[in-house]
């Protein structure tokens, strides 16, 4: 999947935990990376609190092995709804942390799950010191991190004013930000734009396409201007990941389907049409 590009792309399993929150496809990241290596890309980001057996980093370095790909990222999604992190939140936290040390370079992806936008300021300054002490004890396992925001309703995390009061308290020191272009369009703003406007902060992405009706559509069946994103990427030689987390409806019935054709339209389509320096 590479012309001689900088960035490489891997896929989020998020695809297949959309049907019945998690229960239809439990227990199954060894079929998701097979999938995720036959669709072309080179790395997976499971989630963290849904990986089964393969929560075992030598199950998993095997598994990955097996299917030659890589762990690109962990996402650890958790409520961080209180002042503070509760005491299973920091066990679970640092259990990915201590998995990700046997993967050097595999990013810890946070993200909140969404709640509610109420005590909103209060809310947001508290998840912002959580993130960022989350974020350093991972760097002194040496372990890299990027905050994800997303955008639906009830994230506090969602209008260009909460990107601007969030992006700009993290510990740039310890953590960095993924953009989700789906997201930040579903939160009413231009990807590109934003993305340039924390180009200093970004060190991994993800990929989603999106056409309003309600949110989230088959990448390349959208309104996201993906091939400019990519491009942009491409121009500033951008050297992390770039994780399709594809939200389509079509994931409810079909993720190997959604997956595959994924992997199909960013190496018959966009690949090719990114200009050639």
């Amino acid at each position: 999947m590479s012309q001689k590009l900088p960035f490489r792309f891997g896929s989020e399993v998020y695809t297949w935990f959309m049907s019945n929150n998690g229960q239809t496809h439990q227990g199954r990241l060894g079929h998701m990376i097979e999938v995720i290596a036959k669709a072309g890309f080179t790395g997976i980001q499971p989630i963290f609190t849904w990986m089964g057996d393969l929560i075992d980093p030598s199950l998993l370095e095997a598994k990955l092995k097996e299917q030659g790909i890589e762990l690109a990222a962990l996402a650890l999604a958790l409520d961080w709804n209180e002042a503070e992190e509760t005491e299973r939140e920091r066990e679970v936290a640092d259990h990915a942390i201590s998995v990700l040390q046997k993967f050097p370079g595999a990013v810890l992806n946070t993200v909140q799950i969404p709640t509610g936008r109420h005590n909103l300021a209060e809310r947001q300054k508290s998840l912002v010191n959580i993130v960022n002490r989350v974020s350093a004890r991972a760097a002194e396992k040496g372990v890299p991190c990027s905050y994800h925001p997303n955008s639906p309703h009830s994230s506090i995390i969602r209008t260009a004013e909460d990107y601007k009061i969030v992006l700009e308290s993290l510990d740039s020191s310890v953590t960095g930000w993924t953009p989700d272009v789906g997201h930040i369009i579903n939160g009413g703003m231009d990807p590109l734009e934003k993305m340039k406007e924390y180009q200093s902060l970004i060190n991994h992405v993800h990929f989603k396409d999106w056409d309003g009706n309600p949110e989230f559509a088959l990448m390349g069946k959208g309104k996201v201007d993906l091939l400019s994103v990519t491009q942009w990427l491409k121009d500033i030689n951008y050297k992390g990941w770039i994780i399709c987390e594809d939200e389509g409806s079509e994931a409810l019935e079909d993720p190997d389907f959604v997956t595959l054709h994924d992997g199909k339209w960013i190496q018959e389509d966009l690949i090719p049409s990114l200009i050639k320096s």
